[in-house]
């Protein structure tokens, strides 16, 4: 049931059991799912688009205008797949003319304080710890955690699989399947607690530390090492994926630990 106090734009559309708490604002241009708990003093902007069976805490703010001077009022929007969690305070801005939307995939979790930028694209569960802030188009990819307090500069890209550990500046992108942490960001190993969750074994998790181990702790050039790989690892779909993430990287990847 949709408190009377809410109050809910005649031209939103809403899924089947969306309940709605005290004082939140729904505007005309939102679609929610179905089964979609939203707490109190939400605030809902056109142009969100929200999937089923989501959770959004009090004090949000979903499809805000982008914190962007380019911005001129274009429309756009801002899109939330389905199972993802938003806790208290999050918010959430929606897209330029630059790519039009900010995404955020199905089965997240954004803990209490998040800022997600314009143009932002995260991808499925994930987990954004508390009060980290996303700067416009950022990019995350799939089973991503990154831990609170972190800061993420514009245009950063995050790979799959990764971990980030809490207080951390991130101005150079990560590439999949790693743990980086320390001051200034540094490749720290393999995800393999994580890895190991999502079903990879033992075999592909030590073909990802010889990949890395290459790349990052042998004080190659960065081009030297993707040859090397390129011409004496086996053709996979993970060695592939990060050949291809680093070779496109434009702002560069994290520093290694040489050993």
């Amino acid at each position: 049931m949709n408190s009377k106090n809410a109050i809910i734009g005649k031209k939103a559309q809403l899924g089947i059991n969306v309940r709605i708490g005290s004082f939140t604002t729904i505007e005309d241009d939102v679609v929610i799912g179905d089964n979609t708990w939203i707490g109190n003093n939400v605030n809902i902007l056109d142009g969100a688009r929200i999937g089923k069976n989501c959770q959004i805490f009090h004090n949000s703010v979903l499809s805000g205008i982008p914190q962007d001077l380019k911005y001129k009022g274009e429309y756009t929007t801002a899109e939330k797949g389905d199972h993802t969690v938003i806790r208290e305070f999050v918010t959430v801005n929606k897209g330029t003319k630059s790519k039009g939307k900010t995404t955020i995939g199905s089965n997240n979790l954004l803990m209490a304080n998040t800022h997600i930028g314009h143009d932002c694209s995260i991808g499925d569960y994930c987990i954004i710890g508390f009060s980290v802030g996303m700067s416009g188009e950022v990019t995350v990819g799939d089973w991503v955690n990154i831990s609170g307090l972190t800061g993420i500069h514009q245009f950063s890209n995050i790979g799959d699989h990764c971990m980030v550990g809490g207080l951390s500046k991130i101005v150079k992108d990560i590439p999949p399947y790693v743990i980086a942490a320390r001051e200034p960001l540094k490749y720290q190993g393999i995800n393999v607690i994580g890895l190991k969750r999502r079903g990879f074994d033992s075999e592909k998790i030590d073909e990802l530390k010889e990949i890395y181990r290459i790349i990052f702790q042998q004080n190659r050039n960065t081009r030297i090492a993707l040859d090397y790989i390129s011409n004496n690892f086996k053709q996979t779909a993970e060695r592939d994926e990060i050949l291809s993430f680093v070779e496109k990287s434009a702002r560069g990847i994290i520093k290694g630990c040489y050993s």
